[in-house]
């Protein structure tokens, strides 16, 4: 494979593939309607990036890779189709690259971005130089993708659009499972049915850990392959791999054990695993990382400390930084139960101080289908401002957030429909010893960035 172009390049996804091909010493080309910052990065990295889409653009290559956004009306798939040059979906292009590779594939609901982040760190420390592709760019690392040297390849397994049937690993994790992408899977039962294929389509003499609470869904154990080990892990002594003695340091960050259950009895993997990232749900994140460690030889106590340094990825309880005395976090909750635990988080590690909750919604058909859940995932809030919705994909509808933001319990909430109203606000309102979350899978990041200036200007 020589040269490859990439439609939709400046999206997350894509522009991944592209670093880690344009470091395995392919020919990378793309385009897209806008250049975004991800885009300007490959540009700066020498990768050329046509702005807009045109027939021409594809000429030389060997092949097209597309996201899930790009019509089949694009000029660029008819140029290609009409020349010959193959073109692939971003699933079907994955699976061939992690053939060569021991593939690890971390799927869920929630917490995929961080936990392959964390293997992926954990591998890295451990100077096993493993390539990897993940939703958001890993601290220490400073990228999202990487073609390394080493025998492993850990990617992020997106659900949405059944991506991740295509990449059948050697080793997989299903962090949790409550339905979403409800324009992609109108029922839970279509959501559900994915995973277990996704189970299905691990590698024969491979490994699959299951969070405790997705290891019961029906199918799920017929489905697997017979040769394929498939282990629960969680919080509960009974799950293959487990968390024990979990408590809080004076840090405001996780401390516990990690074992394993072989025949009922429970063996110590590592004692004493203190995290750098906050939050009850990093533990188990954690226990799913440890696991993969041993089912690939490695030292567990070493992986533990490995793990110990790991501080986060981009937009995953972010500290952008603290100005006037505002400590101002970005995440990129974007469901109920994700908002809970970021929020849980929060509150665990800033005890005592007033916390600020910005949510801006993420398309119309998830914000009605799971209104009423939103509207009770705002508990660990003191001060909670809903913005309208970001439609993403979905063409603008007349629904709004504020009947979610009516909702919500307690008279602690205000609907912004603009972001910039809602940073005005906030300027005028937060104390210092405050801490505002942004919760936005969308492009409220802003908000922080710009409130990290103006609140410093405040007091001059």
């Amino acid at each position: 494979m020589k040269h490859v172009h990439l439609i939709g390049i400046g999206g997350t996804g894509l522009s991944a593939i592209a670093r880690l091909l344009k470091e395995s010493g392919c020919k990378v080309s793309g385009s897209d309607q806008v250049i975004s910052p991800l885009a300007q990065s490959l540009i700066d990295q020498g990768v050329k990036v046509y702005k807009g889409h045109r027939a021409n653009h594809v000429a030389g290559a060997d092949v097209v890779v597309i996201s899930s956004a790009v019509p089949e009306t694009n000029p660029e798939i008819k140029a290609a189709r009409k020349l010959g040059i193959p073109v692939l979906k971003r699933s079907e292009f994955l699976g061939s690259l992690m053939q060569e590779k021991i593939s690890i594939a971390v799927a869920g609901t929630h917490g995929k971005t961080t936990t392959t982040s964390m293997i992926t760190w954990m591998l890295h420390q451990l100077g096993r130089d493993p390539s990897f592709i993940c939703g958001g760019v890993i601290k220490g690392l400073d990228t999202n993708a990487h073609f390394g040297t080493g025998n492993e390849f850990v990617i992020e397994a997106d659900e949405y659009d059944r991506m991740f049937l295509g990449l059948s690993p050697n080793i997989a994790v299903i962090t949790t499972m409550e339905h979403d992408h409800p324009d992609c899977y109108p029922t839970m039962l279509e959501y559900t049915g994915a995973f277990v294929d996704f189970a299905a389509s691990i590698r024969p003499g491979g490994t699959i850990f299951v969070h405790e609470s997705v290891i019961a869904i029906p199918d799920m154990t017929a489905k697997v392959h017979k040769d394929v080990s498939l282990l629960s892990y969680g919080a509960n002594r009974f799950a293959d791999y487990h968390a024990e003695n979990i408590h809080l340091g004076s840090d405001g960050f996780y401390i516990f054990d990690v074992a394993v259950n072989i025949d009922g009895n429970n063996v110590n993997l590592a004692k004493e695993m203190h995290l750098s990232v906050p939050g009850q749900h990093n533990v188990l994140n954690a226990v799913a990382a440890l696991g993969v460690a041993d089912v690939l030889g490695i030292d567990t106590q070493q992986a533990a400390a490995a793990l110990a340094s790991f501080s986060g990825s981009g937009r995953r309880f972010e500290v952008v930084g603290i100005s006037d005395g505002v400590t101002l976090i970005d995440d990129y909750a974007h469901h109920p139960t994700e908002i809970m635990a970021t929020l849980s988080a929060a509150r665990s590690r800033f005890s005592g101080q007033n916390i600020w909750a910005v949510w801006q919604p993420h398309t119309y058909s998830r914000t009605r289908l799971l209104g009423e859940q939103f509207a009770n995932a705002f508990v660990d809030a003191d001060q909670v401002i809903v913005t309208e919705i970001y439609a993403s994909r979905e063409p603008v509808e007349t629904y709004s957030s504020a009947q979610v933001a009516a909702l919500i319990p307690g008279n602690k909430t205000s609907h912004i429909q603009s972001l910039k109203d809602t940073e005005d606000y906030l300027l005028n309102h937060l104390k210092s010893g405050d801490i505002l979350v942004v919760l936005s899978a969308g492009d409220a990041d802003q908000i922080n960035k710009n409130l990290l200036v103006r609140l410093s200007e405040r007091t001059h």
